[in-house]
């Protein structure tokens, strides 16, 4: 085999196709657009449009409800702040600003919430915005204490 006995497969290329270049290319003059009406014209896109009838996103029903002020909580695991704490990067007693300071959260949000996935052996007084009463269990358990404070009403 040489160079120039390379080629694609039958089928692989395709010409484009130079449309408004005069009649002798076959679609000249008005461009295989057809004769005036909207879709002749340029910058028209009738993407939803079904030729009068209802369009699909109209039809079908619409649900649920997107709460404008509702508060988004940075979640953390117990058996992350475990492995923190193993690792020397979180003490005894752990606030949201060390949570955040250590790196276990990257941001506070409208506040931190802890769950129970994972297992916590450390006795440690944890102090955040909200936690599930499996977590709170959890380190009530390991001889800690876990205390959920009331977000602040300015923010």
């Amino acid at each position: 085999m040489k160079l120039n006995e390379l080629h694609d497969n039958p089928g692989a290329t395709k010409k484009r196709k130079r449309v408004a270049r005069g009649p002798g290319s076959g679609s000249g003059k008005m461009a295989g657009r057809g004769i005036k009406g909207q879709k002749s014209r340029s910058g028209v896109a009738i993407k939803g449009y079904e030729g009068g009838q209802m369009p699909l996103y109209q039809r079908l029903p619409k649900r649920g409800f997107n709460k404008p002020n509702r508060k988004d909580y940075a979640v953390i695991n117990l058996g992350m702040i475990q492995k923190f704490i193993d690792l020397g990067k979180l003490g005894a007693e752990i606030t949201e600003t060390e949570l955040v300071d250590s790196g276990v959260v990257r941001r506070k949000l409208d506040g931190i919430r802890v769950l129970a996935k994972g297992e916590i052996t450390s006795a440690v007084q944890i102090s955040v915005t909200g936690a599930s009463k499996a977590a709170i269990e959890a380190v009530e358990k390991a001889g800690g204490a876990l205390t959920v404070k009331a977000a602040a009403a300015s923010e």
